[in-house]
């Protein structure tokens, strides 16, 4: 690895859970990176409560301030960290001077090369719609059809939001082996997942996941200039 002790990426999450669910690819991807946390728990409150399909507007508002801010403070790139609204970095960009990236889009391109059936695998219900279409926006970038078949397990999410992983993975685990009969890869779709990265073992097709996809991705971004 090069060396970025110079650089710094700085970070917008909607919720402090994925701070600690990403520390090991940071630590792996980025251990000469300086990293500076932006996290606000409202938006991920904000989203749910508006519902499935829905982002409230005024979260595209914050990450865009977010944003300015993390580009005022000297950060050489952004990432966002939330799957729910990752349109606000789209939306974003126009508006920033910095390279801005999402944790899913490099898992999302990385399995639409893989096959044309893909399962998406989920547990927040809010998180569907949006990682559906992010998928559907990497292949028709590709100049390829689609077949993703989802499966959301809110269970998990909410035995992880007590703090019971080994439920979580459990169940996630179980989905996994289920879902692979029908598809030629599954991604992950949510950071929170990633505390079943470490215990996922021998899959029958492959099993993505942004934390590796994504802080990869970073790094080869920082790389660049």
């Amino acid at each position: 690895m090069s060396n970025l002790n110079n650089k710094t990426l700085g970070i917008i999450h909607a919720s402090h859970i994925t701070i600690q669910a990403m520390q090991p690819y940071i630590e792996r991807y980025l251990p000469d990176v300086s990293i500076m946390h932006l996290c606000d728990d409202t938006i991920q409150r904000d989203n749910i409560a508006a519902g499935v399909g829905v982002i409230p507007k005024r979260n595209y508002g914050k990450f865009a301030e977010y944003a300015h801010n993390l580009q005022e403070a000297g950060v050489d790139m952004i990432l966002l960290a939330c799957s729910t609204f990752n349109y606000a970095a789209e939306l974003a960009r126009p508006m920033i001077d910095i390279p801005i990236a999402q944790i899913d889009r490099p898992m999302m391109e990385k399995a639409v090369r893989t096959g044309n059936k893909i399962g998406l695998l989920a547990t927040l219900e809010t998180t569907v719609p949006s990682s559906e279409r992010l998928l559907q926006i990497a292949a028709g970038e590709a100049g390829k059809e689609i077949d993703c078949k989802t499966v959301l397990c809110r269970e998990a999410f909410d035995a992880y939001s007590r703090g019971d992983v080994e439920t979580h993975n459990q169940i996630l685990k179980g989905a996994i082996a289920r879902l692979s009969q029908e598809v030629d890869c599954i991604v992950m779709a949510q950071l929170s997942m990633l505390a079943f990265a470490p215990f996922l073992g021998e899959t029958a097709v492959p099993v993505y996941n942004s934390g590796e996809t994504g802080f990869a991705r970073v790094r080869e971004m920082l790389e660049q200039f």
